[in-house]
C-alpha cells in the first residue's frame, strides 16, 4: 500500500468533512498537536483557534448546524508538506444564523492552508469570505 501524498491526504480529509464526518471520521487525518485557526469572518468577528479536541467536538456539533456541505476545489497549490486549497463552499442551514435563516444555503469562498508532518495534518488556517447577500 502506498502512502498518500500530502495533497491526497488533505483532499480525503475535505471529502470526509463534506460527507458530514464527525470526530471518529476526521480523527485519522489529524496529528495529536493539530491546531485549527479560523481568521475573522462574517460569523466570527475575532476568529478563533482550536486544538484537536475542540476541533473534533466542533465537527460533531456541526451536524446540528449544517447539512449537505459541498466543497468545490477550484485550485490547489502544494509545496513539500504544505497544501493550499481554494474552494467554493456551501451548505444548508439547520438553524437561524446572522444573515441567514434555517433552510437557506450558506456560501463562502474559502482558502485553507494545511501543514502536514509524518502524513498527518498538524495545522489548518482558514480564510472564509461569506456571501451574505442572497443570489
Amino acid at each position: 500500500m502506498t502512502t498518500p501524498t500530502p495533497l491526497e491526504h488533505v483532499l480525503s480529509f475535505v471529502r470526509a468533512v463534506e460527507a458530514g464526518g464527525g470526530s471518529a471520521e476526521l480523527r485519522p487525518f489529524l496529528a495529536e498537536d493539530f491546531q485549527l485557526t479560523e481568521w475573522p469572518h462574517a460569523l466570527s468577528k475575532t476568529g478563533s483557534t482550536r486544538n484537536l479536541a475542540e476541533t473534533l467536538s466542533g465537527a460533531d456539533d456541526s451536524q446540528d448546524i449544517v447539512a449537505d456541505q459541498r466543497f468545490e476545489v477550484v485550485r490547489t497549490t502544494c509545496q513539500d508538506d504544505r497544501v493550499v486549497l481554494e474552494m467554493n463552499w456551501s451548505a444548508t442551514l439547520l438553524l437561524d444564523l446572522p444573515h441567514w435563516d434555517r433552510g437557506d444555503t450558506i456560501r463562502a469562498r474559502s482558502t485553507a492552508v494545511f501543514q502536514l508532518r509524518d502524513g498527518l495534518i498538524i495545522s489548518q488556517d482558514t480564510y472564509d469570505c461569506y456571501y451574505t447577500v442572497p443570489e
